[in-house]
């Protein structure tokens, strides 16, 4: 046998005997691991995410302003929901009937007439020699009554749509995980070694 091929037959048995080797400590360290791993730890189930709450919410509130806000148990929500839009709609209908006032005054003054409400007094009993709203101030009071009706119907109708963007709005904040698992919290810490303090934000994330 020559040199070469005993050299080969050498290194052979060495590399079986190192993989052999390593095989041994590999089958060591799989019997130390524990039969059973125990987590110090309580698994929390959710309940499912509804992707069509949201929208639920938000049709309940086009129907009735106040009713997705119930559907979402925001109840204290519901007097803000009436108080604005009841507000809205009160500023429309004042401004409305003070509109109709000037309009029918102002018809009678061209028609020729001389009896409208203004030619009266305060409490109607006693005609006036002249009437307490010029014809030029029952013009003007019809553009400023009318512009004002205007506006107060734009912000009831931004009010009722406001209604349904917070109900759906709510409904996907409720879906939202903001429990002690997943927080994020400012700290402040004392560092004794050069006496400065260290203010910072934590991260707290738990399975």
């Amino acid at each position: 046998m020559t040199v070469p091929s005993k050299f080969l037959i050498v290194s052979i048995f060495a590399f079986l005997f190192c993989f052999s080797a390593i095989a041994q400590e590999k089958e060591k360290k799989r019997k130390k691991l524990p039969k059973e791993v125990v987590i110090d730890s309580i698994i929390e189930i959710r309940d499912p995410i509804n992707p069509l709450s949201p929208a639920k919410a938000a049709f309940y509130s086009a129907i009735l302003p106040g009713l997705g806000q119930a559907y979402n148990k925001k109840y204290w929500k519901i007097p803000i929901v009436y108080g604005a839009i009841g507000t809205g709609i009160y500023f429309y209908v004042t401004n409305n009937k003070e509109y109709n006032r000037y309009r029918d005054a102002y018809k009678s003054r061209l028609a020729g007439f001389t009896n409208d409400e203004f030619y009266f007094s305060v409490d109607g009993s006693t005609k006036l020699p002249t009437p307490r709203v010029t014809t030029e101030s029952l013009e003007r009071g019809q553009k400023f009554f009318r512009k004002n009706k205007e506006i107060a119907l734009l912000v009831t109708f931004g009010l009722y749509a406001l209604n349904i963007v917070d109900a759906n709005v709510d409904a996907h904040l409720l879906q939202y995980n903001v429990d002690e698992n997943l927080s994020l919290a400012p700290h402040y810490k004392f560092n004794e070694l050069d006496a400065s303090s260290n203010l910072g934000l934590t991260l707290n994330f738990k399975f």
